[in-house]
């Protein structure tokens, strides 16, 4: 029999497994574009639930009941990205079938499993076979005959996890885009990771530990006072290795000397085969030219640190800003929050009317517990939300049945452009059905492109894709890939138009591009489109270059 105390022990240890492996996960990505990630996304969606347990005064006569419950509701509000959604429905399911039980035994568990995939696919409103859904069925109907057969918990979960794999497995024969990609699908992987944590607590007793790497800091937080501008002499902090086998030069003192002229924080570790390098510095290229006299270079990692120490202010600028969002009464008829990343993106819906602006979008998919609490701030008994992304308007919509004292309704924006169109067409003189349908027809009525990179190497598509390269992105399918961010931003506008001809276009561009780079590509546009108003604006946005509106 598995108690409450155990599953909560054993679900802890399912999320530092995950936790632990989120980054492999995540390279399953068959997508390049830079996104919030299966592996991290599912990680901090069951992670929710490790505060919740260790608040939870549990001893060995809580019911299980009461521990999967806590645990649902944790993951449900805790749920980020798709999969993250999809995750807390199946363990809504698993919590529904424990209502009464103070423990399972097999035959529970089971029956749980098979409730909470059924819970997941009723969450799903087209349902795709070959992802996280097809894993858990599969997994849940194997643990249902293992049980039947009268093998214990233990066997049982073995089996689920054994038919899992096997599913996994035969993920790129039922989606085409994964066998593409030669992996597996990573919803399912991630799964499957949950189980083999639950299993390892229920084998050994012991909660899976974490590193400190494994462990998520409040939205990635750091202390700011760790490190400031001034602080930062050299901006490259600059990392390889060298194959001495390969090399003509051997003194290394030499070489710890050469890189202490050109930079600050040196370390050089050797031994007889290879070196170890670590430098800040502004000359990378000088670095990686004297290090190659003594071998071959590998493992090389290149950052900005002052393009890391600018994002980690700006989430403790997003921290402060969510505090920001205190509950009050619902006076108003109506109020709206959206969903956007990027100074200016924020202040245009903040000016467009939106009471509260949730950080967040591509890489950064906030919490159904984060789009709640932003809807509880705003004085409106009809919330209208807009989530502008496809990755968020599930975890959008699971906050519609957590509000208790207004009404939510999502409009299923999946762009920015979308959300802005939505919310110029707000009209408070309409009743609220109205008000629903007329926002959602604006946003049918805009056309988006949008130009990011690759962020990792892939084969979709039959597009041979390297990590760093320009996608240009038509709606939500991939157009081609190119070189160059204005040449393709150029390229995907007559993509997008198709031969017609627009009577408004709007250019956002991000924080990687200047003012003068994007008016010239706005004239180049205004050339294209005799006919349109074009127009620029300062979204401030991250990982999309430029984001292009048509309409009319």
């Amino acid at each position: 029999m598995i108690t409450g105390k155990q599953f909560g022990d054993a679900i802890i240890s399912a999320a530092h497994n995950i936790c632990r492996q989120k980054k492999s996960i995540d390279a399953l990505n068959v997508f390049p574009v830079p996104d919030g990630d299966t592996g991290t996304n599912m990680a901090m969606t069951i992670s929710a639930a490790i505060e919740v347990l260790n608040e939870m005064n549990i001893d060995d006569n809580t019911g299980i009941d009461e521990v999967a419950s806590a645990i649902a509701s944790a993951l449900l509000r805790g749920a980020r990205g798709n999969s993250g959604v999809i995750l807390s429905q199946l363990f809504r399911g698993f919590s529904n079938a424990c209502r009464g039980k103070s423990s399972l035994d097999s035959a529970d568990f089971a029956s749980a499993l098979a409730s909470g995939v059924d819970a997941a696919y009723r969450a799903v409103l087209k349902p795709t076979e070959g992802t996280v859904l097809t894993v858990s069925r599969m997994a849940a109907e194997a643990a249902t005959i293992a049980a039947k057969d009268g093998l214990d918990n233990v066997s049982t979960i073995e089996a689920a996890i054994e038919q899992g794999e096997k599913t996994l497995a035969e993920t790129p024969e039922m989606l085409p885009q994964l066998k593409k990609a030669g992996v597996v699908d990573a919803g399912g992987m991630g799964y499957i990771v949950i189980l083999e944590g639950i299993l390892s607590y229920l084998k050994s007793g012991k909660i899976i530990e974490l590193g400190d790497e494994d462990l998520f800091t409040e939205e990635g937080v750091v202390d700011p006072e760790v490190m400031s501008e001034e602080d930062i002499t050299f901006t490259y902090c600059t990392e390889f290795i060298v194959d001495r086998s390969t090399g003509v030069k051997n003194d290394t003192a030499a070489l710890r000397e050469f890189l202490s002229s050109i930079g600050d924080s040196v370390v050089v570790v050797d031994d007889d085969e290879i070196i170890k390098i670590h430098v800040h510095t502004d000359s990378v290229g000088k670095a990686f030219d004297e290090a190659s006299k003594y071998g071959m270079l590998e493992k090389i990692k290149v950052e900005n640190m002052r393009v890391q120490l600018r994002d980690r202010l700006k989430k403790l600028e997003n921290k402060a800003k969510k505090e920001e969002f205190k509950p009050v009464a619902p006076e108003n008829d109506y109020g709206m929050v959206a969903v956007a990343n990027g100074d200016g993106m924020v202040n245009l819906f903040t000016e467009l009317g939106c009471e509260k602006v949730v950080l967040g979008g591509q890489t950064m998919n906030p919490s159904t517990e984060d789009i709640l609490r932003a809807c509880n701030s705003v004085p409106a008994k009809n919330v209208f939300v807009f989530p502008n992304n496809k990755n968020i308007i599930m975890a959008a919509e699971q906050a519609v049945n957590l509000a208790t004292d207004r009404k939510i309704i999502v409009i299923p924006t999946r762009t920015i452009p979308q959300g802005i169109s939505s919310a110029l067409n707000f009209d408070p003189t309409l009743e609220c059905d109205e008000l629903e349908e007329t926002m959602k027809a604006a946003a049918k009525n805009v056309l988006t492109g949008q130009i990011t990179f690759a962020a990792r190497d892939s084969d979709f598509d039959g597009k041979d894709i390297k990590e760093g390269q320009i996608l240009a992105m038509n709606e939500d399918k991939l157009a081609f890939v190119g070189e160059d961010i204005s040449s393709a931003a150029l390229e995907l506008a007559d993509e997008i138009a198709d031969g017609k001809h627009p009577e408004f276009i709007t250019l956002y561009y991000g924080d990687s591009v200047e003012e003068s780079e994007a008016a010239k590509l706005a004239d180049s546009i205004s050339e294209k489109f005799a006919d349109a108003e074009v127009n620029i604006v300062d979204g401030g946005q991250p990982v999309y270059s430029y984001i292009l509106s048509f309409e009319g």
